[in-house]
């Protein structure tokens, strides 16, 4: 069997979903693609049993047939190769694999495609479309916040919270909330579900960053995501996420407004000399100034700065985290941010001070201790 495809499109594509593979994986066939060749189209599978991803792309062919092929001399050889046809010869018996170019010859050993894992069936499944943009946004102003503590699997994704007119994506980790609504998504029922770390980032990459419009489908144990030639399944996580709403304060009294760069360039000068275990920056709000202050103390390393706020409560003073402040204020768009407070013990909610069209976003921090 032998195909004929463009060197640089069939890397384009295999860079797509060669993020799903792991590199210490207990199955060798897992460290392969898999390729479908079927008339002139040319379909490549990778998985990690968790998540699969899929591709397609035109190729010239004359027959059927499918191979695995290791992954890594595949990439690393066609990241050197310059923009050329590739002749792909396969011998569907012993599974060799020899690749032709302009000037080369090249040989790799296939395995049995009979032993690559099958992936799960869209079985009973619920769907719906939104925009890929809508989508890659969601997951950019959410996965920052998702814990890495697998004790607490329900934490490690991404919640989905599904309404007959919107899409609620809610991300925590216990120390920081990030709740995002799209409203421009028509769902047939509502329903929840949680999608974990490692399949959003392969499509934040994976996905176009505009209008273009994805198919979104989920059954009880896992989730699908279709755009144009490409697609994702992956594994929901079987746990119970924690309720967030009751997290969210009703009522913070005081409001900070700041100019969120001038804020964010201030956190990250002040926040070097913060102690690197808690990154510990104490706000004190009087009036319309703010002055950020961190120590730490074992080095004896101390940072303090002033700048304007706008500000209406009672003067306070409160700590949080530098790195989360920091990392909460580059999801959020606009010049200005507010954040609302009530003491130094209750968490604080962070919003952009404009709205988005079509999007909400709410972001919950909790203070730190203040060392005196």
């Amino acid at each position: 069997m032998k195909f004929i495809v463009s060197s640089s499109t069939l890397l384009k594509q295999l860079q797509q979903i060669s993020g799903v593979i792991n590199s210490n994986t207990v199955l060798p066939i897992l460290e392969d693609f898999l390729f479908l060749i079927d008339k002139n189209e040319l379909t490549v599978v990778a998985t990690d049993l968790e998540t699969v991803m899929r591709v397609k792309l035109e190729v010239e062919a004359k027959e059927s047939g499918r191979i695995c092929i290791p992954a890594k001399i595949l990439m690393d050889s066609l990241k050197n190769l310059p923009d050329q046809p590739l002749t792909f010869h396969i011998d569907l018996n012993s599974y060799a694999v020899e690749i032709t170019s302009d000037n080369g010859k090249y040989k790799v050993m296939g395995e049995n495609p009979e032993n690559f894992p099958k992936e799960p069936a869209a079985d009973d499944t619920t769907s719906f479309t939104m925009s890929a943009t809508g989508l890659v946004t969601a997951i950019n102003k959410t996965l920052f916040a998702v814990s890495n503590d697998d004790l607490r699997p329900a934490m490690t994704g991404v919640f989905f919270e599904i309404a007959p007119e919107s899409l609620t994506f809610v991300a925590t980790d216990a120390h920081r909330l990030v709740k995002y609504v799209r409203t421009d998504v028509q769902c047939p029922q509502a329903d929840t579900f949680i999608v974990p770390k490692k399949p959003l980032n392969l499509l934040k990459t994976a996905l176009p960053d505009n209008d273009t419009q994805i198919k979104i489908a989920y059954s009880q144990n896992h989730f699908f995501v279709q755009h144009e030639g490409a697609q994702m399944i992956c594994r929901l996580i079987d746990a119970r996420f924690p309720d967030y709403k009751v997290v969210i304060p009703k009522d913070n009294p005081y409001r900070l407004t700041v100019v969120k760069s001038d804020f964010q360039n201030a956190l990250k000068r002040v926040g070097v000399f913060a102690n690197k275990s808690t990154n510990q920056v104490a706000l004190s709000i009087t009036g319309s100034e703010l002055q950020l202050s961190a120590q730490d103390v074992d080095f004896s390393f101390e940072g303090n700065e002033r700048m304007s706020c706008q500000y209406t409560g009672d003067d306070m003073q409160i700590a949080f985290n530098a790195k989360f402040l920091i990392e909460m204020l580059n999801a959020a768009e606009g010049d200005e941010i507010s954040i609302d407070l009530a003491t130094a013990t209750k968490a604080g909610i962070l919003r952009p001070s404009e709205k988005e069209e079509n999007e909400d976003l709410l972001m919950l921090v909790m203070p730190l201790m203040l060392n005196n």
